[in-house]
């Protein structure tokens, strides 16, 4: 290039991603930790989707839900709290003190003002009151280990109490102090999400003390996570980052500078990959092929993804929010989408254009059987639906 940044075109984009994002067959690891590590963060509004992701890129996906299951309520190296774009995410432990610097401080405040606030217009109690419940609620629940809201109710009945929303609107409604409080609580980093009463794909969650962590300069967390995601996820645009970060662009810039990110050039213009991490070419791999559930971190990694989604694929990917549903990959291209039949059948589909022949149709059978076998009396319905997963499993 004129300006002397070396090109990184499509092709060698999509190496990087199989490699470390862990799909070539190679490249898969052994346990949910290593998963966790290798994409930063698992999207978890959708708690099947943190299962099947971590299924996808285990070498023995027979342990994906024990070991995640150990990870996340037993060792506790994984936690689920909210992250970019008030999202809820899991992330590897050491990675709390990072997630909650840059993006609970500021998100939690609002949070407990909101909530004061409304409580003030219906009438309820101060914020001394809150402060004792607060106090009484995290005490039980560090006697309980883990628990509901409801138990935590018997132990602290004020948690019952009821207050009206936004009185006389259209979308007035009754909240209880639990639900409101306890989110409070989440953000703010003092309780995360524990094991589910149901199986893992349940989202009815008990609650737990959070780990402790240190407070850590809002700045020196953004350069530190930013730095984390371009070596998994590099290169990347400026507007790629403000988008999975959430940050304002200023933001952004300051955590380029901070971090000693590099400049290449992409299909797209400027793209920044680690300090270093430009040089030597990423080496090619061979064609592998993987389904990802709906909302996984690579397909949901960047705001530009022409590099490996083909535009006119994502009406039948998408819903109208923007989430996308399980995907069929073949070499670093998304070229379809599967889902789960209520008899458990794993079925998918090629998209017409995609140009896929019988070795890519072969080897996405077998990943579609690797899946069936390990998910197997579980029925798997995603959070958000699209118009190819709707027709598939009907």
């Amino acid at each position: 290039m004129s300006d002397g940044r070396r090109h990184i075109g499509a092709a060698e984009r999509r190496a990087r991603l199989a490699r470390r994002h862990r799909l070539s067959g190679p490249d898969r690891v052994g346990s949910p930790e290593e998963v966790a590590a290798s994409l930063v963060a698992l999207h978890g509004t959708d708690p099947a989707t943190v299962f099947l992701a971590v299924g996808a890129r285990l070498a023995d996906p027979a342990k994906t839900v024990g070991e995640t299951e150990r990870a996340l309520y037993e060792d506790r190296s994984l936690v689920r709290m909210h992250g970019m774009r008030h999202t809820m995410f899991v992330f590897p432990t050491e990675l709390t003190a990072v997630v909650h610097a840059f993006m609970a401080q500021a998100f939690a405040a609002r949070e407990r003002a909101m909530l004061l606030t409304h409580m003030a217009a219906a009438g309820a109690p101060d914020a001394a009151w809150l402060a004792e419940v607060e106090e009484s609620t995290l005490a039980a629940l560090a006697r309980r280990g883990q628990a509901t809201a409801a138990e935590l109710s018997r132990d602290e009945p004020r948690l019952k109490e009821r207050f009206v929303h936004e009185a006389g609107k259209s979308y007035e409604g009754l909240h209880t102090v639990s639900t409101r409080l306890l989110r409070v609580l989440g953000v703010e980093g003092k309780v995360v999400r524990g094991r589910p009463l149901g199986s893992w794909t349940s989202s009815q969650f008990r609650w737990a003390v959070a780990p402790g962590h240190p407070e850590l300069d809002t700045a020196g967390a953004q350069a530190e996570l930013l730095q984390r995601w371009l070596a998994a996820c590099g290169p990347a645009t400026e507007a790629d980052l403000k988008w999975w970060t959430g940050w304002r662009v200023t933001e952004v810039r300051q955590a380029l500078a901070a971090s000693g990110a590099e400049a290449v050039s992409l299909d797209e213009g400027t793209g920044y990959v680690v300090g270093g991490d430009a040089d030597p070419p990423e080496p090619t791999v061979e064609p592998w092929a993987a389904l990802l559930p709906g909302l996984d971190p690579t397909a949901m990694g960047w705001q530009q993804r022409d590099w490996y989604l083909a535009p006119e694929l994502r009406p039948l990917l998408f819903d109208r929010s923007g989430n996308v549903g399980p995907t069929v990959w073949w070499d670093g291209r998304v070229v379809g989408g599967w889902a789960q039949r209520p008899d458990g059948e794993i079925v998918w589909r090629v998209l017409d254009g995609t140009g896929v022949g019988r070795e890519a149709e072969a080897a996405i059978a077998a990943e579609a059987e690797r899946l069936r076998a390990w998910v197997g009396a579980t029925r798997v319905t995603p959070r958000f639906r699209t118009p190819l997963e709707r027709d598939l499993s009907a």
